[in-house]
């Protein structure tokens, strides 16, 4: 069995930097060193970058009022493919899936978060030749500050996808103007562009292969995503095989300025086709931990339990052989996570969680028969949890016909999603349970084995690396250790010919899925996206990007989240004990036409920064539409 469990080097790194300023993270160097002074050396350099990238573990674990940091876990609520579920506390989580607050500042632990990344970003940029760096070092100088660049893309697209027009911040000197919002449209994308152009250019050929960095292929890549998504949501190009839109760039290393056009993001997927060197993993399955070889033993050998939905496969193929699972052949870009969590230790912004992928625990099953949560006996293979965000009665819906009216069966149905009735027969609710489907999310969902030593347990501690106690010394909540993808080479695919109407990249993806290959239309590629990326929170910005900025009722993404509404859930615990689904205040049309799409901007911020913000539409305080309302 390969390694798992990565090592805490980083933790040392990461720990040394401390918040400065109320809203961004400008200057993240301890207080007795100057910008004359540091970076002082190569290593000095790696810290920063270490620092940089631990902004990801802390949005990618642990938890906040309620609810896990990573915003593609929020977006995936905000879809049509989640509810927001849990129980009856947990507000956050139906807040986002109603659009509404329950407090003016309730969304605002991102926004700091990401410009703590930006700020970080901006010190390694500007300090970066404070090193006297040789002729023989350059190439690694290079690679740091494209790094640096990407990252600051990275964290501003995030925060301009979550809040709209934000302050565009480029340098760690804040002034007045600094705290002002900017046109996302007009400025904020083409800054977006020009970082991940810069990064591109800056960073060696060749791939990061697992490390968790960024490389050029990543950059190219989501340059793409920015790119659809400024394309389509601003400038309504519902579909790009047939249109273009050009991007003024920003001259700086790196980046010569000019234009960026379609033409230019086509050339640079194709370069990641060619060169990259990045394939699809043979069987689906292989990306997520439930395929694993110890369970995939269990299946085999006759004895106790038995996971038949992987006895199918091929050893080789499992979770944690060469080549899959984390690290796989076709990961891009992902938050990694190690076995260095603690109830105590001290991160910025009290973080305790970060090197946990706090995922598993969120989507994790709430098992309440007979006070037996956690039994694996009535959940095997797979742990309890909050169970928040579950599955949306559409999702299963929409593809079940999907396969109905084709004639196929898709192989990711059940590989994305637990059937809770046929898979779990013995599965009850929690008597506070809200708005579940039947259905919960297979693809993160944490896994025990008849090996492991008590119910909770985790498969990853009979992993090579691991250390007991494990990370927190909590298994359920604590030992979660698969990679959070952020780009998957599938997705460079299907971007490509959304973007060229060229069918053949789509068609390797539906090789693999087992479905018919079909030629290119917009509505197999809206298809194939959402199948391909269930719960990998892709799926909301592609239903905005589709629609575009000002909707009208029958445009995609108002009509796909309006059909939720009537679908049967179970509340409070029984089975039998159905309600139509329902909007909190008012219908999901509404609030995604009033808000389109964007978060509020935190009360705190639009104060501190004296009328340079102005909060987003559809989100007015004494609007009751956008205020939380408990329904159950």
């Amino acid at each position: 069995m390969k390694k798992y469990i990565l090592s805490a080097l980083v933790v040392g790194s990461a720990t040394l930097f401390t918040s400065c300023n109320d809203m961004l993270d400008t200057d993240p160097r301890p207080t007795e060193m100057t910008a004359a002074t540091f970076p002082g050396k190569p290593a000095d350099v790696e810290a920063l970058n270490a620092a940089t990238y631990s902004i990801m573990n802390t949005m990618g674990g642990g938890d906040q009022s309620q609810l896990l940091n990573n915003p593609y876990y929020w977006w995936s609520l905000m879809s049509d493919d989640c509810y927001g579920s849990g129980g009856l506390q947990d507000y956050v989580a139906k807040s986002l899936h109603h659009f509404t607050m329950s407090d003016p500042n309730q969304y605002e632990y991102d926004w700091n978060l990401l410009y703590a990344g930006v700020g970080r970003a901006n010190t390694m940029i500007e300090t970066i030749d404070n090193v006297p760096w040789t002729e023989d070092q350059m190439a690694q100088r290079n690679q740091l500050i494209g790094e640096a660049f990407f990252m600051r893309g990275f964290y501003t697209l995030l925060l301009t996808q979550m809040y709209g027009d934000i302050p565009l911040i480029t340098s760690t000197t804040i002034t007045a103007e600094s705290y002002e919002e900017k046109s996302a449209e007009e400025l904020v994308y083409p800054q977006i562009f020009s970082d991940f152009i810069s990064a591109k250019n800056l960073m060696k050929p060749g791939r990061a292969n697992g490390s968790g960095h960024a490389d050029r292929y990543c950059a190219e890549s989501f340059l793409a995503r920015a790119y659809m998504f400024w394309a389509g949501f601003y400038k309504h190009i519902g579909e790009l095989a047939t249109g273009d839109a050009t991007a003024t760039l920003v001259e700086q290393e790196g980046c010569s300025g000019g234009t960026l056009s379609k033409a230019d993001v086509v050339a640079g997927l194709r370069d990641i086709v060619d060169k990259g060197g990045y394939k699809l993993c043979e069987d689906f399955r292989s990306l997520w931990q439930y395929s694993n070889s110890l369970l995939w033993d269990e299946a085999h050998d006759g004895v106790g339990h038995a996971y038949s939905f992987i006895a199918d496969m091929k050893r080789e193929n499992c979770f944690d052989q060469p080549g899959m699972g984390n690290g796989n052949t076709e990961e891009i870009f992902q938050i990694q996570f190690m076995n260095a969590s603690s109830w105590s230790l001290t991160m910025d912004y009290n973080n305790q969680r970060m090197y946990t992928n706090y995922l598993s625990c969120f989507w994790g099953l709430r098992n309440g028969a007979s006070n037996q949560n956690g039994d694996r006996n009535l959940t095997y293979p797979f742990n309890q949890g909050w169970g928040q965000g579950t599955p949306s009665c559409n999702i299963w819906d929409d593809w079940t016909a999907e396969e109905n009216n084709k004639g196929y069966t898709d192989k990711r149905k059940k590989a994305s999603l637990i059937d809770l009735d046929h898979e779990l027969a013995s599965y009850t609710y929690e008597k506070d349970d809200c708005e579940e489907s039947g259905y919960s999310v297979k693809k993160y969902a944490d896994v025990n084995l008849d090996a492991c030593g008590a119910n909770n347990d985790t498969w990853w501690s009979m992993c090579e690396g691991y250390t007991d106690p494990g990370s927190l010394g909590n298994k359920m909540q604590g030992d979660h250790f698969e990679d959070f993808y952020l780009m998957r080479y599938a997705d460079v695919l299907l971007m490509l010919t959304e973007l060229t109407g060229d069918a053949q990249y789509m068609n390797q993806v539906q090789r693999r899925a087992g479905v018919p290959e079909t030629p290119y239309s917009l509505k197999a590629v809206q298809n194939e996206r959402r199948w391909e990326f269930a719960f990998e929170g892709l799926r909301f910005n592609d239903m905005r990007r589709w629609t575009g900025k000002g909707c009208s009722n029958s445009d995609y993404a108002p009509t796909a989240l309006q059909a939720q509404d009537g679908k049967q859930v179970v509340c409070l615990g029984q089975k039998g004990n159905r309600v139509s689904m329902k909007h909190m205040t008012c219908s999901w049309t509404e609030r995604y036409k009033a808000t389109d799409g964007f978060l509020p901007k935190p009360q705190n911020q639009i104060s501190l920064h004296n009328g340079g913000l102005k909060q987003n539409a559809g989100w007015d305080v004494s609007d009751a539409s956008a205020l939380y309302k408990a329904l159950y």
